[in-house]
């Protein structure tokens, strides 16, 4: 669906050459929900924006479904983009148009028949949830219901890929979480690619299938959302990933532990799919004379499965606490003894 092949850009500036993005390589089937996720300055809306012409690559090619993006000019490259929609964090809505003539406008644009457009936005409507709401200005909506327009003012023209370029990131978490849901659901019911980008673990880990992390213009690391969570490799996947596994609360309490405890160990668990449904610690305490104090835990969804971390603390006998860590190494439970940063 996409290929991005040995994309690198250069923008020129008063201080020099400035390359956004450098060698960036990516696949991306139809029908995924795809993240890239880095800090400002990675280089991510720029690798976004190649993806529907909006930039062009120094060099490298993008390819979105069988046309060379990167190649193409004019009228050629408009119509490719009625395929390649875009919704954006600050909505981008005519102000002085409706509900019902935001989402008609790019079939206006595109030349189809009132009654068409008619249809096609009452059935836009219904499918985003903004039933009620079509005679509105957006000035008297929220924010979540403005996203919905965008979301279907792009979907508008039936597109193959849907461009979220950090869509909740001017959202509340609640308002967030169910934009993130309604674009699972336009994910399954239309077969839509989505790739979006974002500096927010929990939007990837709430809707991605595959995620790959951005830094200083490069692709640092790849692969399913479950697997990086799972294992992330690079030290900046480890901090997104820390977003939503370790909250800072939790980061003080281990700190505090290790500063009042100098004997025992401070454990983390690592749990992912079926490992998340152990009686780890029930059969650690059954089997072993020791103490075990829980910190803080939690499981959370992706949508290959579910991921878990639980903070303990072990205390007892040095030999008991061994056999305790090495019993959790064999449960196919990821163990990390935390030690001070």
């Amino acid at each position: 669906m996409i290929t991005i092949s040995n994309v690198k850009k250069i923008f020129k500036t008063k201080d020099g050459k400035f390359t956004a993005v450098d060698d960036v390589n990516l696949q991306i089937t139809e029908g995924e929900i795809f993240g890239v996720i880095g800090y400002s300055g990675a280089g991510k809306s720029t690798l976004i924006r190649m993806l529907n012409g909006l930039e062009s690559p120094t060099s490298g090619t993008v390819d979105v479904n069988g046309k060379i993006i990167s190649n193409i000019r004019g009228a050629e490259l408009r119509k490719a983009r009625q395929k390649i929609s875009m919704i954006f964090q600050h909505f981008n809505l005519l102000w002085s148009r409706t509900v019902r003539e935001n989402i008609s406008f790019p079939l206006e644009i595109a030349g189809v028949d009132k009654k068409k457009r008619e249809k096609k936005v009452d059935e836009l409507i219904e499918l985003v949830g903004l039933n009620g709401r079509g005679g509105s200005y957006p000035s008297q909506l929220s924010g979540g219901q403005k996203q919905r327009v965008g979301i279907a003012r792009a979907l508008a023209n039936d597109p193959q890929v849907l461009l979220c370029d950090e869509a909740t990131s001017a959202l509340d978490p609640q308002t967030t979480d169910s934009i993130l849901e309604l674009l699972v659901d336009i994910n399954k019911r239309l077969g839509l690619t989505i790739v979006l980008i974002t500096h927010e673990m929990h939007v990837i880990r709430k809707i991605c299938h595959r995620i790959a992390v951005m830094e200083d213009g490069r692709v640092v690391e790849l692969g399913d959302v479950l697997e990086v969570f799972k294992q992330p490799k690079e030290q900046i996947t480890k901090r997104f990933v820390q977003q939503v596994t370790e909250p800072e609360e939790t980061r003080e309490t281990i700190e505090h532990l290790l500063d009042e405890y100098e004997d025992g160990k401070v454990i983390k668990l690592t749990f992912v799919g079926e490992a998340t449904e152990q009686p780890i610690i029930t059969n650690l305490i059954r089997s072993f004379d020791i103490n075990v104090n829980i910190l803080q835990g939690k499981i959370s969804q992706t949508q290959n499965g579910a991921y878990g971390s639980l903070f303990i603390h072990v205390h007892g006998v040095q030999e008991e606490i061994t056999k305790a860590v090495d019993f959790l190494e064999s449960a196919k439970v990821g163990v990390e003894v935390i030690t001070h940063d």
